[in-house]
């Protein structure tokens, strides 16, 4: 499959340099060689292997944007999104890595004592050492502000209890951050967040949750039962700045979360092209009728327009720009027209979109989440409401 390319081929992404460039090709080759062949098996598992974590990390492809000190790529967010973007073109969405790059190492770099950047950082950079974090619970998701899982302080330890769900890398994490109350009569303000080794004692895993697409993808629910973790695991030097953190990084996430809409958009309507002119209906190729002409018109200019807005906002962001209105922006309306895009490219394919052994079928069953996790839309829109 060739590359799809908005618009025009001249058109230059002007967050993407040489260095990123290669990066992104060196990612996706990866992706090709490591994950989509091997699809079958982290669907019927439910995660990938650790080697496959091992070997991103000795690629370089692990936390691209953490500075060489603590391990990383020493590069800008754009090299964490050439390789989120390279994966998402591949239609292969059970690695996360978006989490343990994305979001994870994001969290210590910004607000990690140099003891927890040093312990942390270099062992995910490598690949040792899987992330996730901990946010949703059965019954808070967009609404963080009432999560009801406690860090009570102990003399010099936290001790947790609580569930959370809908956990990415939840399987194979060997640290989780966790938003926890540290003061449970507070919202917002009793927040806090605090590393948890998969290691200690009371902390347990559940079900892997089967979900309406992203099959590979390692999702599952943690519980913590009297987890006992030192008062130096909490991220950052005060209590109750969790909620004000989480706030102050979602943006990133919101923004990365809208490269996977574009990426695979983009994929979708480069698949049906080439699918439209091969197949033959009444005698001639598909992509001769009218309608389809016209649907892939539409599909590819609604894909040029959200490319071009979000490479501004890689751009703002990489500048340090982007402000929280705008990733919400990008986040809800490219998720959106990602959901749309790829519907109308299915329907194209006939009885063979329904049919998992295309890619198209499972870009239309994995992008649904996207719409949901991240912050739902609804709440997106009442972000930029309040902004007007």
């Amino acid at each position: 499959m060739s590359d799809f390319t908005p618009g025009s081929a001249d058109y230059v992404w002007s967050w993407r340099d040489e260095e990123t460039h290669a990066l992104g090709k060196l990612a996706e080759s990866f992706f090709l060689r490591e994950l989509v062949p091997l699809r079958k098996k982290w669907e019927s598992q439910h995660h990938v292997d650790r080697a496959v974590w091992e070997k991103a990390g000795e690629l370089g492809l692990l936390c691209c944007s953490i500075p060489t000190e603590y391990g990383g790529g020493g590069g800008t967010y754009a090299h964490d999104i050439a390789v989120i973007e390279a994966q998402a073109r591949t239609g292969e969405m059970s690695f996360g890595n978006f989490v343990h790059s994305g979001i994870v190492a994001h969290y210590l770099l910004a607000y990690g004592t140099q003891e927890q950047k040093q312990a942390w950082l270099p062992k995910m950079a490598s690949g040792e050492v899987i992330a996730s974090v901990a946010m949703t619970e059965p019954g808070a998701g967009s609404d963080l502000q009432s999560i009801r899982t406690t860090a009570l302080k102990e003399g010099d330890e936290y001790v947790i209890n609580g569930a959370k769900t809908f956990i990415t890398n939840g399987r194979l994490a060997d640290l989780v951050i966790v938003a926890a109350k540290t003061d449970p009569t507070a919202r917002g303000r009793g927040v806090s967040l605090l590393l948890v080794e998969s290691t200690r004692r009371g902390f347990s895993r559940g079900r892997d949750l089967e979900k309406i697409g992203q099959h590979g993808a390692d999702t599952t629910e943690l519980f913590f039962d009297d987890v006992r973790v030192p008062v130096g695991n909490l991220l950052g030097a005060v209590e109750g700045r969790g909620f004000r953190q989480l706030m102050s990084q979602l943006g990133q996430e919101r923004l990365a979360i809208a490269v996977i809409a574009v990426s695979m958009m983009e994929s979708a309507v480069q698949h049906t092209i080439d699918y439209a002119k091969a197949r033959e209906l009444f005698g001639r190729p598909l992509f001769e009728f009218q309608n389809t002409k016209f649907v892939l018109a539409e599909a590819a200019t609604v894909a040029h327009i959200s490319r071009t807005y979000l490479d501004s906002c890689i751009t703002r962001h990489v500048k340090g720009t982007l402000d929280a209105t705008s990733a919400a922006m990008a986040k809800w309306w490219l998720t959106e027209q990602q959901c749309l895009v790829i519907d109308s490219c299915l329907q194209l394919f006939g009885g063979y979109g329904y049919m998992r052994e295309y890619p198209i079928a499972r870009m239309f069953a994995d992008a649904r989440v996207q719409r949901i996790y991240g912050g739902a839309n609804e709440l997106m829109k009442e972000l930029v409401a309040r902004a007007l």
